[in-house]
């Protein structure tokens, strides 16, 4: 069954849980979608785990769309929602609405997500038939702003910002939230006030939906947040895999006559 956005509501409503990572590529794609992971994000994420930027905000549109044409092409079942990368929504409506009018044209991907409480933006896409995941909490995009990696919600004031926002971005027409570095108790709350599906990444398990980006969940960046599980080694595995493969070369052991023509 093809997850559509209806889907994700209609698990909320029945209680049950759904699983989402982030992919930039057909083969994570294509892997994540036979296991069955219902929800792909196209991160921005892509800035600093693909391309070596320090941080999500130098990564371009241009640069985002050849990802996310690559998992919607790949992905058969679950759902891809591309971010809208900094400085593509932030001026406006209409300029949020340029931005996700190339995505969804370009790429094929069901959806866009972007950060924090712009709700005119919101609205706007949602009028023009364009699907919208909104982002509270800690944001990466705006990290200077947030004065560093912070959990964000910590004290009674934010706390009620946070839950505001997300009732006002439910209310703007999003059909999910991510919660990102919020406490746990606060995610919950939010979780039960709102009736869109909550994504949480370091904000406990009681929201509807976790996300982790893959290559923390693989084990492959080297530095893992302290909120991820590394369910792989794969860093560890890949430069064993070339050690070996060097040790072979370097030996005239590979390759052999059975590779060989």
């Amino acid at each position: 069954m093809k997850i559509r956005t209806g889907t994700l509501q209609q698990l909320k409503q029945d209680g049950k849980k759904f699983a989402s990572l982030t992919s930039y590529d057909m083969h994570t794609a294509t892997i994540f979608d036979e296991a069955g992971i219902e929800v792909l994000l196209v991160g921005d994420s892509a800035s600093d785990n693909v391309l070596g930027n320090v941080g999500t905000s130098p990564i371009t549109l241009d640069e985002m769309i050849p990802f996310g044409k690559a998992v919607a092409r790949a992905a058969k079942r679950a759902l891809v929602i591309v971010d809208l990368p900094f400085g593509t929504y932030e001026l406006g409506p209409d300029q949020a609405l340029a931005s996700s009018i190339r995505v969804m044209k370009e790429t094929g991907a069901a959806g866009v997500k972007l950060e924090g409480a712009k709700l005119p933006q919101i609205a706007n896409l949602v009028e023009n038939g364009i699907p919208v995941m909104g982002h509270v909490g800690f944001t990466p995009q705006t990290v200077h702003a947030l004065s560093g990696f912070k959990v964000q919600g910590r004290n009674d004031e934010d706390a009620k910002r946070i839950m505001a926002e997300c009732l006002a971005i439910e209310q703007a027409g999003a059909f999910a939230i991510v919660l990102e570095m919020v406490p746990a108790y606060l995610a919950s709350e939010i979780s039960l006030a709102l009736k869109i599906p909550t994504i949480g990444i370091g904000a406990g398990n009681e929201c509807d939906g976790q996300i982790l980006v893959w290559q923390d969940f693989a084990g492959l960046s080297g530095k893992t947040p302290s909120f991820a599980k590394n369910y792989l080694r794969l860093r560890d595995q890949l430069s064993s895999a070339a050690a070996e493969y060097r040790a072979e070369v370097i030996a005239g052991e590979f390759p052999k006559p059975e590779q060989s023509f």
